[in-house]
């Protein structure tokens, strides 16, 4: 597509739609954002409001139909991202999806389908953003065989706050709106494929603490089906093995952390900052990022740029994505029958 003006149409227009992808795009030279469509059209009209965007839909198929865009954010939460995703795709529209990509698997899976149904529409899922800062250091280091042959790495991401039992039912706990996503696991195993690749079988076990929260909206107390606290094992396609630990209950943890051990080095990863060692130090000291590999947001930018054929996107396509949603369905479907799963034969089973 040339420098021609790229019309942009929103639905679901929550924090991380307001704070970064609205404002992102409308910050770019050729970028229009024309359009928008949130759960009520109360709310749609304050985001319009106050992003001066013009048109307001009552229906998000509307939206996505019309022929006053180019392309389709999509923030809504993970309950909507297969039907609207594969409704614009077939529209003709380039597509931004929300993280997390789907409700499960098979869900992913019909997007990628949608995708690859039409190879010149641009198709992005907004990545983890925790280690971007440091992804190709990481895999600079691990390319420069720093750390040797890796054997393990560990995930703590364990919320730092105690839990309250009076706080109201939220999406993210709401599996009807959520589906399988777990807490930020997808997110901090999407940071692990960057570094060493796929994992092929977990085990996990996982609870919620409080059963039952109340539902502001609805204004009846429901179940909180989503685990609170998840331990997940898994064997990596690197030989390596995996412990991840998420939480939203554990109190004065401290901040979330990731180690990967090798056979010559050990890497930490830790309120920003990487820090490194190998055999005959005496302790992880910082590792140095050099200006050329210093990572951050650039989402809508990335976005834009595929559309226009300047690049392609890393962050994140749709093969990432169905990677990282097979393996938070084996974690769910190994919690709920207590038996190890094995990657790839779940996702032949989904079809994919």
């Amino acid at each position: 597509m040339s420098q021609d003006a790229i019309r942009v149409g929103v639905v679901g227009a929550g924090g991380n739609t307001r704070t970064k992808h609205i404002p992102n795009l409308q910050a770019i030279e050729g970028v229009e954002v024309v359009s928008v469509c949130n759960r009520s059209r109360q709310s749609s009209q304050r985001a319009a409001d106050e992003f001066g965007i013009p048109t307001v839909y009552d229906q998000w198929w509307e939206l996505i139909a019309a022929d006053d865009t180019d392309a389709i954010v999509i923030g809504t939460w993970p309950y909507l991202h297969r039907r609207a995703t594969v409704a614009a795709l077939n529209a003709g529209k380039h597509v931004m999806c929300e993280a997390r990509m789907a409700m499960n698997a098979s869900e992913a899976i019909a997007m990628r389908a949608a995708a690859r149904a039409n190879p010149h529409l641009v198709a992005q899922i907004v990545p983890s953003p925790m280690t971007l800062g440091v992804d190709k250091t990481i895999q600079k280091l691990m390319a420069q065989d720093y750390l040797g042959a890796v054997l393990a790495i560990e995930v703590r991401a364990l919320g730092n706050d105690f839990i309250d039992p009076a706080a109201p039912l939220t999406w993210r706990q709401d599996k009807d709106l959520s589906g399988l996503n777990v807490m930020s696991l997808g997110i901090w195993y999407e940071a692990i494929l960057r570094w060493v690749g796929e994992a092929e079988r977990v085990s996990a076990m996982g609870k919620s603490a409080i059963s039952m929260r109340r539902d502001d909206e609805a204004g009846r107390l429901r179940n909180a089906r989503v685990p609170e606290h998840i331990t997940v094992m898994a064997d990596m396609a690197c030989g390596a093995q995996a412990t991840i630990s998420i939480s939203t209950l554990a109190g004065l943890s401290g901040p979330p952390e990731v180690f990967i051990y090798g056979e010559k080095g050990t890497l930490r990863f830790a309120g920003g900052t990487l820090y490194g060692g190998q055999k005959g130090d005496e302790s992880l000291n910082p590792v140095a990022v050099a200006a050329q590999d210093v990572g951050g947001w650039r989402v809508e930018e990335e976005f834009i740029n595929a559309v226009r054929g300047q690049e392609v996107i890393t962050h994140t396509n749709f093969e990432d994505g169905v990677k990282y949603m097979i393996f938070t369905e084996a974690v769910a479907l190994s919690m709920a029958e207590g038996r190890t799963i094995s990657l790839p034969s779940l996702l032949a089973n989904r079809g994919g």
